[in-house]
């Protein structure tokens, strides 16, 4: 499965704490073997899956979209607070 990211997702990585990069990575690694995995979301966010996992005690949600049965596309990652705001700017 070919794993494509957006800048977006590449600034936010590189934020981020060892704990929650390994906690990234299992979440990235469960959906890489079963695409569908996550939500699928409607009206303007169509297309869009939500999969969510725990980072410490708090759920943080990864958003990506399934281009082809062969390409998945990371949009964006972190805690739930703004994180649809920020997802529908883009």
């Amino acid at each position: 499965m070919d794993l494509l990211y957006t800048p977006t997702f590449a600034r936010q990585i590189k934020k981020m704490h060892p704990n929650e990069k390994a906690s990234l990575d299992a979440a990235i690694t469960k959906i890489s073997a079963y695409p569908t995995v996550g939500v699928e979301k409607l009206a303007e966010l169509s297309g869009v899956f939500i999969f969510k996992f725990k980072v410490n005690e708090l759920t943080w949600l990864l958003a990506y979209r399934i281009l082809d049965a062969t390409s998945i596309l990371l949009l964006l990652v972190g805690p739930h607070e703004n994180f649809y705001r920020k997802l529908k700017r883009g």
